[in-house]
């Protein structure tokens, strides 16, 4: 059994790895370098907080494999777990967090609700008396998006798949209605599955099967900030949910930051976007988080900024499944497809190999959800 892998970012390369574990062939086929579409710009956040329970449990899965990364797979992430904070500046968002901690509770995640006290013991320099609570999820963290990638690359090749990169999928050849091959910028691949992994360009390549996937390209940008007050590491992942913007701790008291403040967020051409951010859009960042906590102020300093793309669905879910026969798309995480990799890896590795995922209930994470079907709903999308 041949599987192509549509896609060299992190949910492509933990598909390979996990399908050489079940024995299966596997070719990734990646268009430019490794990590070059969107992991390489991703933030890094790992948390099991979700208000869903299956982006929660996604998590979960995933997060006993980041616990044990540096062993199996001989790479340091980088991993810290200082916590994520999700702070309400009013009531309505504020009782939405004591239902997520609900939630979470039922799904075993450790949780809780944090008066405005209890939220600047946690951030030292928060303006407590411009919250009403927040959420706190203390066992949630982030970690180096480039060596989870290589990582998993690493791995992968030395059980055995082949990387190629440079190299374009133009096509998917069908044979009494699966999956036989791709066409490619440097000949045809016999295949028995295609995974579709291919993020921002998930759409494009479901195309070739004559899928209409909701998976839409949409630009995120963060910023490497040297606060006018160094932020101590065990600061947690903090969100200002109400105004949008967001920082955790970096090195030597640095922080990324980011936030998404416009009503208007357009559709992108995942080969044809502005990668620089603006001079305004990053001191935007630096001024709303001025008025979340203290570390910021006239003398912060911008280090870097970037842009990268979420690959977004209506709903804010993946669409994991195997839509058309031997077709398997792995797409659609809208900013969580680090943190979700390692689960996604394995469930694909189950459709591919077993012909149905058992790790984790999926069944409501198929695309027909769009069509009449029950779109799922997510309350802690940080943009």
């Amino acid at each position: 059994m041949h599987a192509v892998v549509v896609g060299g970012g992190i949910i492509g390369l933990a598909s390979a790895y996990y399908l050489r574990q079940r024995d299966v062939e596997v070719t990734v086929v990646e268009k430019s370098s490794i990590g070059g579409g969107s992991t390489d710009r991703a933030n890094g956040g790992i948390r099991a907080h979700f208000s869903s329970p299956v982006s929660s449990q996604l998590s979960q899965t995933s997060i006993e494999v980041w616990e044990s990364f540096d062993e199996e797979f001989d790479t340091d992430l980088a991993y810290r777990r200082p916590g994520y904070l999700f702070l309400a500046r009013t009531a309505e968002t504020a009782e939405r967090f004591r239902e997520n901690v609900r939630t979470q509770e039922t799904l075993g995640v450790e949780s809780e609700f944090v008066t405005p006290e209890r939220a600047s013991e946690l951030c030292p320099a928060l303006d407590a008396d411009a919250f009403v609570g927040g959420a706190y999820s203390p066992n949630d963290g982030f970690a180096d998006p480039h060596l989870g990638l290589q990582g998993f690359s690493v791995a992968a090749s030395e059980a055995g798949a082949t990387i190629r990169t440079g190299v374009e999928v133009t096509g998917i050849e069908l044979a009494d209605g699966h999956v036989s091959g791709v066409a490619t910028t440097e000949g045809p691949i016999d295949a028995d599955f295609v995974v579709n992994a291919a993020g921002p360009w998930a759409a494009r390549i479901a195309g070739f099967v004559d899928l209409d996937l909701p998976v839409s390209p949409r630009r995120r940008k963060l910023v490497i900030v040297d606060p006018e007050e160094p932020v101590p590491e065990d600061v947690p992942f903090t969100i200002d949910a109400d105004a949008s913007v967001h920082f955790r701790p970096e090195r030597n008291g640095n922080v990324v930051a980011g936030g998404h403040f416009a009503d208007a967020d357009p559709e992108m051409d995942p080969d044809d976007f502005a990668e620089r951010v603006s001079l305004e859009w990053s001191a935007r960042v630096v001024e709303q988080a001025a008025q979340c906590a203290g570390y910021f102020g006239p003398k912060s300093e911008i280090r870097r900024a970037w842009a990268g793309l979420y690959a977004v669905t209506p709903d804010h879910h993946p669409i994991i499944e195997e839509t058309v026969p031997g077709f398997v798309n792995a797409v659609g995480f809208s900013g969580h497809g680090f943190m979700q990799a390692p689960a996604t890896g394995q469930l694909v590795a189950e459709l591919v190999a077993d012909g149905a995922a058992s790790s984790i209930d999926i069944s409501m994470l198929s695309a027909d959800r769009f069509e009449g079907g029950s779109p799922l709903s997510e309350g802690t999308v940080i943009d």
